[in-house]
């Protein structure tokens, strides 16, 4: 055997990306670098620099020494996000958003799903609904977060925290609340507006809110607008049917709504898509049709949204700008500087799932109110 197949070659180790390669791909010196990529540029460091930075970090695969960085400033880089369940689409797509952000400013995202949050509480063996088992996990973890960031919807579960004393920024929550160092939410009042508009600019008078049952800011203030929006509305008649956040309850609570007393409603505006999609359900069981019988709105704009028959006109949110907003707000929180704190547009998008009511000209004529 000789010494080389003794000793095989042996691939030298890849180098270590510095902070020098990445001011040198940028173009910038590596001062820069360090006030970019610890997020204290604004004011010092243009705009167009500050991306140069950030795209040549991302292509070059930098990443900081944490552990370094960590006992230079007192910090941990970890950032705690709270929110209601794992399995839930539209958090699911906050979370990326905060995640890529989070990555920007070299800092890491743990997420905890709060139990006392999750809008579909699990049910025992005989079918009745047992209340969750809270372990609070904030007690050890306070010393190894720097600070966090939750869903209103998951709100009771940061007792713990703020005793901690730590920076909380709060999503898709009271913007009074004194709770949190910053709020930053999503236009949902101006998302219920558009829907109510919408359906009553079809000729919807008989509408049913089928509303949350789910206790949260978010869900108070749609409740509040739709009723609003209808007041003036000479004939509207309002009513209420509450469901949980599931298909199956929102079929359950759309049948109770289709087949209670009094006149039945035209029109079905459902706090969200997967409600929405359990209210088609019902109106097909019950020899129905979306839209000509009945017209039914969804909120959020998630992947059901498109895979019923006919596509649900919906609320669009832009969840992955909104968890990055959100960890922007809690990075300027943390470096001491006034948070933006803003209110993100959403979008109404009408598609087949409403028409004018039954008794309008042109009612199957013209779905989606086009």
């Amino acid at each position: 055997m000789t010494s080389n197949e003794a000793h095989p070659a042996r691939r030298p180790a890849a180098a270590r990306v510095t902070s020098r390669d990445v001011a040198r791909a940028a173009g910038v010196s590596q001062a820069a670098v360090s006030l970019v990529l610890g997020d204290k540029w604004r004011g010092r460091v243009s705009p167009a620099k500050a991306d140069a930075v950030r795209t040549a970090a991302r292509e070059l695969g930098y990443r900081p020494n944490l552990a370094a960085r960590s006992l230079r400033l007192g910090r941990t880089r970890t950032v705690l996000m709270v929110v209601p369940a794992l399995t839930t689409e539209f958090f699911a797509r906050v979370y990326t958003g905060a995640a890529r952000a989070a990555a920007d400013h070299g800092f890491g995202v743990v997420l905890y799903p709060s139990p006392e949050g999750d809008p579909s509480p699990p049910a025992s063996a005989n079918g009745s609904v047992r209340a969750p088992v809270i372990r609070d996990p904030f007690d050890s973890a306070a010393a190894t977060l720097d600070g966090v960031l939750a869903s209103s919807m998951a709100a009771e579960a940061l007792t713990t925290l703020r005793n901690a004393d730590l920076p909380l920024v709060m999503l898709d929550s009271d913007p009074d609340d004194d709770r949190a160092d910053a709020t930053v939410n999503l236009d949902i009042a101006d998302g219920a507006r558009q829907l109510t508009d919408h359906l009553s600019a079809l000729g919807h008078r008989r509408i049913t809110h089928l509303t949350a049952d789910v206790r949260s800011w978010t869900f108070g203030v749609r409740a509040r607008v739709v009723a609003d929006r209808l007041h003036g509305v000479p004939g509207a008649l309002l009513r209420r049917q509450p469901a949980a956040l599931c298909v199956d309850a929102g079929l359950q609570a759309a049948h109770a709504a289709l087949t209670g007393p009094g006149p039945r409603p035209t029109a079905l505006l459902c706090d969200d898509d997967t409600i929405a999609a359990g209210a088609c359900k019902a109106v097909r069981r019950l020899g129905l049709r979306v839209p000509e019988d009945v017209s039914v709105t969804g909120f959020d704009d998630l992947a059901l949204a498109v895979a019923v028959e006919p596509e649900l006109t919906t609320v669009r949110l832009p969840a992955e700008e909104f968890g990055a907003a959100g960890l922007r707000a809690l990075m300027a929180v943390l470096d001491g500087r006034p948070a933006d704190a803003p209110t993100l547009p959403v979008e109404l998008v009408p598609r087949g799932s409403t028409a004018p009511p039954p008794d309008a000209p042109g009612n199957a004529a013209h779905p989606g109110g086009t």
